[in-house]
């Protein structure tokens, strides 16, 4: 997740392409005959991957009123003789771009999809190179302006500098795309994803979704139940909490406490200590030679960190790279175990590689637009010291990141015309298949499970894993169940579990993790 989201996608691209649209009502989204015209993508990266450009209402309750485009990318199947037809991806978020993520996850996808099907994504609305939420002048501006503001804050004045950049940050988008950021809502982008599924000519949707796709691929369900050809829902959002149940009061927690999130971190992170102390330092750097003294040497390092941070590596900068790096085990695990070694030992790590800087660079502000627009947050700053302090007594560090990523709502200018807040189980067409590692640190097992008791008619399979989606965790185990589910619909058996193809610090830890507790750090439920 991304300061203020699920998942973002920190680079860009520019796309070549147009489509000839003709637009008439029709079908439940209100959608006609639109024609996508393809042509070869530019830019590095994305060789073999053809893209185009659609129109869409910017309202559907007014589709004629005003249009924005959807730029839109595929690959096609690499076996055209074998052709089943086309799979839609979205690589998460909220503000993910599809242009960006489908390139970088594309070789992931297990080979039989890939020889079978076109491969297809695009940039929702809002995001990237589509009609997008910009706040900045330039990608400079903006990649300056979140320079000077510090992951989380832990001073008092650090709160005071947090939460009036986000106050004008929310002033900044309002004045620049006031109309767009009221409809970039999880809804309309389900409706979006429906004229691109027909302009495609396919009569029923074969989707993937990861994270914050999760949460689009139920509502589409929802939305269009009987278009339900087969979805993957990979790294859950449990819809309910994310909407809060549609309720109209003030939120006791914010979005990402709802969803448990920290406590999926905190669960990650006692895993990552675990196997790192039974790992000799050259697996693990971080080791010290079992897992309590690997615990407390963390503990140790994030004490120091607050008067005496390791040139700009702060506490909250050290805090929320440990969280991110526990995204992906291979190589996140071991470089988050080599940066806090190297922090341990007084020396400054290297930087993480900074995102490419382009003038339609898909911003932080993409995620908020749609997060603080739909998910209800607490409306007053001042709450969020509360919060924080509650997160951290059942998450430990972690928790601050989680509770202030969410304070950026609380002064928020735009709310959603649109939302879905339910029904959930409505019934599909087509079974959905759940996937989830038991040690996700975004989206925990508890969303997985929440997801699979929802929907209506769905199907579970668990990793034995860790790490954020089974595309950027890979288990050969999941490959094979989710090309068999999308080539012939055969669902994994009831209670079905997966490992994963290297474990973490292998070959050291080598174990089947058990599954969470649920109770984060401290025990408390």
């Amino acid at each position: 997740m991304c300061a203020a989201g699920v998942l973002l996608l920190a680079s860009a691209v520019t796309t070549g392409g147009q489509v000839v649209v003709e637009l008439s009502d029709g079908g439940p989204s209100g959608a006609g005959g639109t024609t996508l015209t393809w042509k070869p993508c530019e830019g590095e990266g994305r060789q073999g991957f053809e893209c185009a450009t659609a129109k869409v209402p910017l309202d559907y309750a007014r589709p004629r009123w005003r249009t924005i485009d959807l730029v839109v990318i595929r690959h096609r199947a690499t076996a055209p003789g074998r052709r089943v037809g086309s799979l839609f991806f979205n690589p998460g978020g909220p503000g993910g771009a599809g242009t960006v993520g489908l390139p970088l996850q594309y070789h992931k996808f297990p080979k039989e999809l890939r020889e079978r099907f076109d491969i297809v994504s695009w940039d929702p609305r809002g995001v990237g190179q589509s009609t997008a939420v910009q706040c900045f002048a330039s990608a400079e501006e903006a990649v300056t302006w979140l320079e000077n503001v510090p992951a989380f804050p832990v001073s008092a004045k650090e709160r005071r500098t947090f939460t009036a950049a986000y106050a004008e940050l929310g002033r900044r988008c309002q004045k620049r795309v006031p109309e767009l950021l009221r409809h970039v809502s999880t809804d309309e982008s389900a409706r979006d994803l429906d004229r691109l599924r027909q302009a495609l000519g396919e009569r029923q949707l074969r989707y993937w979704g990861v994270s914050y796709g999760t949460l689009l691929g139920a509502t589409y369900a929802n939305l269009f139940p009987s278009k339900d050809g087969r979805l993957v829902l990979d790294g859950n959002v449990d819809p309910r909490a994310w909407v809060e149940d549609g309720s109209k009061s003030e939120p006791e927690l914010n979005t990402f406490l709802r969803l448990g999130s920290d406590l999926g971190s905190a669960d990650a992170l006692r895993e990552f200590l675990r196997l790192c102390g039974r790992a000799p330092a050259s697996s693990c750097a971080f080791s010290a030679g079992n897992p309590a003294a690997t615990r407390a040497k963390l503990t140790e390092l994030l004490g120091r960190l607050p008067k005496r941070p390791v040139g700009s590596w702060t506490y909250a900068k050290t805090v929320s790279e440990i969280r991110g790096g526990l995204y992906t085990v291979h190589p996140g695990w071991a470089e988050t175990a080599q940066m806090l070694q190297t922090l341990w030992e007084g020396r400054i790590p290297e930087d993480p590689p900074a995102p490419p800087v382009s003038l339609t660079y898909p911003g932080f502000e993409q995620s908020l637009g749609v997060l603080c627009a739909e998910s209800p947050n607490p409306r007053d700053p001042a709450r969020y010291v509360g919060l924080a302090k509650l997160s951290t007594a059942r998450a430990g560090d972690l928790g601050h990141w989680w509770a202030w990523a969410n304070e950026p709502c609380a002064t928020w200018p735009a709310r959603a015309v649109r939302t879905y807040t339910g029904p959930w189980n409505r019934h599909t067409a087509t079974p959905v298949l759940v996937v989830n590692a038991t040690y996700d640190p975004a989206t925990s097992y508890r969303a997985g499970k929440a997801m699979a008791r929802e929907l209506a008619d769905t199907r579970l399979l668990t990793v034995n894993g860790y790490g954020h989606t089974s595309l950027d965790n890979p288990s050969g185990c999941v490959g094979r169940h989710t090309a068999r589910y999308f080539l012939s619909g055969v669902l994994p058996p009831v209670g079905a579990t997966c490992e994963q193809d290297v474990p973490p610090f292998a070959p050291f830890a080598t174990e089947t993790p058990a599954v969470p507790d649920g109770r984060g750090v401290t025990g408390a439920k």
